[in-house]
């Protein structure tokens, strides 16, 4: 998928494993945050183009077709837009980022993003965001200002040469260590496309599938509480949802996760905007409680060290006081 900045179209090109799906069904599967009726309703009203025309939902789709769609008259939700600089010179930028904020824009995001936020509040031209959390993670997130920042930058975390901590509050009594290494593949048995599932094995063991990536990460237990933990998470290696998914499998996902958490389900009544009480309650919280607390890396520009700390948000500091005042 491709983003034009500038007239907010997204563009995507049908690859063999979409052949022979609807337009609306293809659109409805990829992207949730449209139910299937209002992706037909948007087909209809020319928002979205096929091939450069407009089309038919119930188009079957073959390999190489273009599919653009036009967001720039879709409301976008609301976010919470209170970053605050953790350290700035000229090279670098380092933010603390709210629990409700994507980093780029995609779906029905554009000016709501972390992305946005830099050009007109920071006034970064070409801002390069390194270390890239998910909208829901709050935390320390770095960002260069020029190509030649992003290059040393991103060196040091291809490198694994970057310390990264994470706060997480999950559900249960954690142990007091557990170091997990496996391996991360898409999830099948889930009906969620973009889930993760994470497979312990042995660095020597064979990959399972092609596309699985290695996952090393750290547990270490911080406090235990009444129903859940606090805990500390040292990432080795950086990889989509690797912390959510890991936690899933140990059988303590983290508090108020959606998609890892305690059901599934949640996420995609979410999307639908049809959370109900018992969801609400079931979360504890609003969003998945992880928090990019540390991060240790080399200065871009003369290799000075920098130790850059975020301190634990307010949602969640909130519910460890609740479960402190409850706990036996």
């Amino acid at each position: 998928m491709m983003i034009n900045s500038d007239e907010r179209i997204l563009r995507f090109t049908i690859m063999q494993d979409h052949v022979g799906k609807s337009l609306s069904g293809f659109l409805s599967s990829r992207f949730t945050y449209h139910t299937s009726a209002e992706w037909i309703d948007l087909v209809g009203s020319g928002a979205v183009l096929l091939n450069g025309a407009v089309s038919s939902a119930d188009y079957i789709l073959a390999e190489g077709d273009s599919i653009q769609y036009c967001t720039a008259n879709t409301p976008e939700p609301c976010i919470d837009s209170e970053v605050s600089v953790i350290f700035e010179d000229k090279d670098i930028i380092v933010l603390n980022k709210t629990g409700n904020l994507p980093v780029h824009p995609g779906g029905r995001y554009f000016n709501h993003t972390l992305w946005k936020i830099l050009k007109d509040r920071f006034n970064v031209a070409e801002p390069v965001i390194i270390n890239r959390l998910d909208r829901e993670t709050s935390g320390v997130t770095l960002v260069a200002k020029n190509p030649h920042a992003a290059k040393i930058c991103r060196q040091q975390f291809n490198a694994r040469s970057v310390t990264k901590k994470y706060t997480v509050l999950v559900e249960g009594a954690f142990p007091a260590s557990v170091h997990s290494c496996g391996y991360l593949t898409a999830d099948s048995r889930s009906v969620i496309r973009k889930k993760q599932r994470f497979e312990p094995s042995d660095v020597s063991a064979s990959v399972p599938e092609r596309s699985s990536q290695w996952a090393d990460t750290m547990f270490t237990v911080k406090e235990r509480l009444d129903g859940i933990s606090i805990i500390e998470a040292i990432l080795h290696t950086g990889r989509l949802h690797q912390i959510r998914a890991t936690l899933e499998f140990l059988g303590y996902p983290v508090v108020g996760d959606k998609m890892y958490g305690l059901d599934e389900g949640i996420f995609l009544r979410f999307c639908q905007d049809a959370l109900t009480h018992a969801d609400i309650s079931k979360m504890r919280i609003q969003r998945q409680a992880l928090h990019a607390a540390e991060l240790v890396f080399r200065h871009p520009i003369g290799g000075r060290a920098m130790t850059l700390i975020a301190p634990l948000p307010l949602d969640m500091q909130e519910l460890i006081n609740t479960c402190t005042k409850s706990r036996r």
